[in-house]
């Protein structure tokens, strides 16, 4: 059973294997509305914007602010804070984290119903779980950030996350927030595969906002690999992406 849904401002694709009917994808979809009408930032009554307002003390935070926040300030740390939910105006914006903690937390919800074969695609984070309906690897694509109607890889993937970070489609939404006012022009692209998608999704927004840095720091990330592309369309990986890349 496979379909997709336009949620959170882009399309999430949901495929599970060996199920017949939409209930777990009807699941899986009113979780993401959940997530949406929890932490956008671009609806004036989600949490996150009642919190932005000063209407919500700490103590009032939902139980998921309160994990998203906690694992936010552990990322900034563990990052040298070049992952920081907070934004040059003083907002809050964990969106950098929230898509791939949101995926992750869908594709346990899969788990918990005895699924174990699935695929979750949000705005090109994945979660991938067992094989696909052919008993293969599941198959991801890397998108051409100067032709974007092209793939430059294909990545063969079983229970793991792949996350990508990029100027290519939403302009400079990312910053460095160790010179907030500079934009990041050296990179466009860089892809993060890692144990599960919200890892994956947390240290490539990280990653990105280091620049040409960022996919020395993924080497040194014991159980991720990247792949960065740059301003000339000079592409760099680490020492063991090529892996995912045979079959």
């Amino acid at each position: 059973m496979k379909s997709t849904e336009l949620i959170m401002g882009m399309p999430i694709t949901v495929e599970v294997v060996g199920s017949t009917n939409e209930t777990p994808l009807k699941e899986v979809f009113d979780y993401f509305r959940h997530v949406d009408e929890t932490f956008s930032t671009y609806k004036d009554e989600s949490e996150i914007s009642r919190i932005n307002r000063g209407e919500i003390s700490w103590e009032e935070f939902s139980p998921e602010m309160k994990e998203v926040f906690d694992l936010s300030k552990q990322t900034k740390l563990e990052t040298e804070g070049y992952f920081d939910i907070i934004t040059p105006q003083g907002l809050y914006d964990p969106s950098g984290l929230v898509k791939g903690w949101a995926i992750y937390k869908a594709a346990l919800l899969l788990k918990e119903r005895n699924y174990n074969r699935f695929f979750i695609d949000a705005g090109g984070d994945v979660q991938v779980s067992g094989k696909n309906g052919e008993g293969n690897l599941w198959s991801v694509g890397i998108r051409h950030p100067f032709e974007q109607d092209k793939i430059v890889k294909v990545l063969h993937l079983t229970s793991q996350g792949i996350a990508t970070s990029g100027t290519y489609i939403r302009g400079q939404h990312i910053y460095n927030p160790h010179q907030p006012k500079r934009l990041l022009t050296e990179i466009v692209s860089l892809t993060l595969i890692g144990p599960n998608v919200y890892e994956a999704d947390r240290f490539a927004t990280a990653a990105f906002a280091m620049g040409r840095a960022g996919i020395n720091f993924i080497e040194r990330l014991s159980g991720f690999e990247g792949y960065m592309i740059d301003k000339h369309g000079i592409a760099t990986q680490t020492s063991g992406f090529a892996k995912y890349t045979q079959v």
